[in-house]
């Protein structure tokens, strides 16, 4: 059986910032709930396809369509346990959305889309982060 998953938060910052944020995998463990401890163990970044703002810069950070990730993390906060989660960038949009699949980890099967837009809430200028995904 296949379940949908959608999570959405905004934040006030513009989407560029954002996007560089959860683009750059080295953030993870930042990300991830601190009680299941996510360490990166392996990076295999491929380039995002060329940019020419000023964030282009950081590009070797993020992780572009094709890149690799590999990290650990306890499946029960209360074990001293650590099991990986590899995956996958199947997909890379500069400021618009980044994809990911999973090669070996909890699921059975994942999928798993972050989405960026500009989003104006109470007169303050944000974004928007969606993350729709499958398991």
């Amino acid at each position: 059986m296949e379940y949908q998953l959608h999570f959405e938060q905004w934040v006030p910052f513009p989407v560029d910032l954002v996007f560089a944020f959860f683009a750059n995998p080295n953030n993870l463990p930042r990300i991830m709930p601190p009680a299941i401890q996510t360490k990166i163990v392996l990076l295999e970044l491929k380039p995002p396809p060329p940019d020419h703002s000023a964030l282009a810069t950081i590009a070797s950070t993020l992780a572009g369509s094709g890149s690799r990730i590999v990290t650990s993390f306890r499946v029960f906060p209360f074990l001293p346990i650590q099991a990986q989660w590899i995956f996958h960038i199947t997909e890379f949009e500069w400021n618009h959305h980044f994809a990911d699949i999973q090669e070996k980890g909890p699921f059975k099967t994942w999928h798993h889309r972050h989405q960026f837009a500009t989003v104006t809430r109470n007169g303050v200028n944000g974004t928007i982060v969606r993350e729709p995904g499958r398991i």
